[in-house]
């Protein structure tokens, strides 16, 4: 008998095992190097490479032949997992030089290089557990961070020393911090100088940022983990930057925002990007790295907030500046002073320069992720069939990654200079499911929205329950034309619900404005178009949905939105099941909710209107709360502080807490099990009996 989707999706991560990424082409495009673990059930990631020019795939390195199956991770790389949402191990990340000839990563805290040609790795000494190495441009140096300090080893002399060590226990060099990390997509601390004898370099200092303290309950012989975490209004930690020389010069680089979004160093200039704590001003600035003096080369102002995109700022060979910013409507991209596309295209990131071309991808439709390239002359697609594309280009060669409604998992394709198309094999495991997804738009604002059937129902048959599966917060999106996304939306279809996944305002892919509309209220919008949705779809299939019984799942912001359904809206939603939700705005971080809500101090009645406690006496419908109480993003204190609010107003409600879960639930027990769970309690609170 063959495993049990809920099986399945825990032991395969969801279905990422064997899936290529990472990639890197080498500067003559004849070379693509990349990740991938060699099944789909393995969770040890390895490293390949594939010539471009004979279609031979070769692998580079398997950890387990190196060090073997167990890893033994600092805590550091284990919070930059978390960060990056990281659900495999082994390879997880790897730095290249500029010719692409040597490889550098992390492997169980030990630094090893690996030559790319002969595929001979050799592990460095340290003087302790490495995190985030990275090769000099020339491959003679690597740098990485240990203990809080950074440091450079000469890959030839075998010598290593400490360019910056931390002069408290709350200093670090080299690492991005908490924020930076998880709202800024910003994973790194330090840059190499193209020359290879400097580097940039972030100096953190955590001491004004307040400590949590993150229990263990079920095991009350180990003590809580102290965390700092930066809450809503409080102080966010310091962050520095200086130009360190291996001459050992030190030269300070001075900002005075709140936060450093990214840095570049470039032939063209070292150029860091800052953002005021109101996040209403972005600044770009390039340094001059022998006196660390700043010229401001862009200001970028919004009365709400300004973006942060990946990707940029980057630079055409002829120094021209790559640029992504608000305009008229939509997120454009700029070379130099021009935006060369139009405001109905809502640009997402810039994935590469090479030479004159800009790689980006973009969505003219929101459930869709198009990749174009600008010429320097027109903009031209690349992706020309639906669905939702990611690349990469170098040397006149590009990676493109595929998925859509109408293929099972990921397709990666390299397309040579002469135009053939090389495919990249996936060994994904197939979930076994027979999709029926249907996208489309419901509710009166039109919003981009799946209803998903279980695949044995007629339409027209009889009516089913109801089952919204939502994030519906800023940043992310569930309506994407990919089957992955779908995946256990039809899981739970098949168990006998209609499912309807809806992106309401506040997600990305329609505009500024759009985006927007939460802007001080982060429960209302979210709320009324899930139920615009849900009200747009029963038009639609008005005999297959039984609106008197309908439930609500979300994880994350997701569980903040499915908790807020059944307090606030209990004539619409019937039963919820909130996971990791969080339930009042001053518990999470400074970056992601002052972006939408401002400042606690300054808009308390904003805060009040967003959070769940007010509304405790409200509860009359079933309701369960799931929460890891490992969390270190959205803290169990959410939804115990939330259940004390229950229980204070006499409202039944059913908690279940996960030992030792993170924000992630990786385990794969309890990643199957929390589905079954779901399951089980939606029928018996709706009713359901078959």
């Amino acid at each position: 008998m063959s495993e049990s989707f809920p099986r399945l999706s825990a032991r395969t991560r969801r279905f990422t095992l064997g899936v290529p990424r990472g990639f890197t082409i080498s500067p003559d495009g004849g070379r693509v190097v990349f990740l991938r673990t060699r099944s789909g059930t393995d969770p040890v990631t390895c490293l390949w490479e594939l010539d471009t020019e004979t279609h031979v795939e070769r692998l580079v390195v398997d950890p387990r032949a190196i060090h073997g199956d167990d890893e033994d991770l600092p805590p550091e790389e284990r919070a930059r997992r978390e960060r990056s949402r990281e659900a495999a191990g082994g390879v997880v990340a790897y730095a290249t030089d500029t010719g692409v000839t040597t490889a550098c990563f992390a492997l169980s805290g030990g630094l090893y290089v690996v030559d790319l040609a002969t595929g001979r790795a050799r592990k460095l000494d340290t003087p302790g557990a490495v995190i985030d190495p990275r090769l000099s441009p020339d491959g003679r140096r690597v740098a990485y961070v240990t203990g809080g300090a950074l440091h450079v080893q000469d890959l030839v002399s075998g010598e290593d020393r400490a360019l910056a060590t931390p002069e408290s226990e709350t200093v670090t060099y080299g690492l991005a911090e908490f924020i930076a990390a998880e709202e800024m997509d910003r994973m790194r601390g330090y840059w190499w100088a193209p020359s290879g004898d400097a580097l940039l370099v972030e100096r953190v200092d955590e001491a004004p940022v307040r400590t949590w303290h993150i229990a263990d309950p079920a095991n009350p012989d180990r003590p809580a983990t102290a965390q700092r975490y930066p809450a809503a209004g409080t102080p966010n930690a310091i962050t520095e930057l200086y130009v360190l020389g291996l001459d050992g010069s030190r030269v300070t680089v001075p900002y005075a925002e709140e936060y450093l979004t990214t840095a570049v160093w470039d032939t063209h200039a070292l150029s860091i990007v800052t953002l005021t704590r109101d996040q209403k001003t972005m600044r770009l600035f390039t340094v001059d790295p022998a006196t660390g003096a700043s010229t401001l080369v862009r200001q970028d102002n919004d009365p709400a907030w300004v973006d942060i995109v990946t990707g940029v700022p980057a630079h055409l060979d002829d120094g021209s500046l790559v640029w992504v910013a608000g305009s008229d409507g939509g997120h454009r991209l700029f070379v130099g002073e021009r935006a060369v596309t139009p405001p109905t295209l809502q640009v997402r990131a810039v994935l590469d320069v090479d030479h004159d071309s800009v790689l980006f991808s973009a969505s003219g439709d929101p459930t869709e992720i198009q990749l174009w390239t600008w010429d320097g002359h027109s903009l031209l697609p690349v992706s020309t069939r639906s669905g939702v594309f990611s690349g990469r280009m170098a040397g006149g060669v590009g990676v493109l990654s595929e998925q859509s409604l109408d293929t099972e998992g990921v397709s990666t394709t390299v397309v040579r200079r002469d135009g053939m198309a090389v495919p990249i094999p996936s060994f994904a495991e197939r979930p076994g499911l027979d999709l029926r997804v249907s996208i489309g738009r419901s509710g009166r604002r039109e919003l981009a929205t799946a209803v998903v059937l279980p695949s044995w129902h007629q339409q027209g048959s009889g009516k089913l329950p109801v089952l919204m599966d939502p994030y519906g917060g800023p940043h992310a999106q569930r309506v994407l034309n990919r089957r992955g996304a779908f995946l256990e939306s039809q899981w739970f279809a098949e168990q006998g619900f209609a499912v309807v996944v809806a992106d309401g305002r506040g997600t990305p892919g329609r505009g500024t404005d759009f985006e927007r509309a939460v802007r001080g209220d982060l429960a209302t919008p979210a709320l009324e178009d899930q139920i615009d949705a849900l009200q747009g779809v029963a038009e639609q299939y008005g005999d297959d949905l039984d609106l008197t019984k309908v439930a609500i799942r979300g994880w994350s912001f997701g569980g903040f939105l499915a908790a807020l359904a059944v307090l606030r809206r209990p004539d619409v939603f019937h039963a919820a099941v909130a996971g990791a939700p969080v339930t009042d705005w001053r518990l999470y971080d400074t970056c992601y909710t002052e972006r939408y809500l401002g400042h606690p101090d300054e808009q308390p009645e904003v805060y009040e209107k967003s959070s769940l406690f007010a509304d405790a006496d409200k509860l009359d419908r079933p309701l369960l709360l799931i929460h890891g109480l490992a969390d270190d993003n959205v803290v169990a204190a959410h939804t115990l502080r939330l259940s004390s609010a229950l229980l204070a107003a006499g409202r039944q409600h059913s908690v279940l807490p996960l030992s030792g879960v993170t924000h992630m639930t990786p385990q794969e027990v309890v990643a199957e099990n929390l589905l079954l769970l779901q399951v089980d309690f939606l029928k018996k609170s709706l009713g359901v009996t078959s």
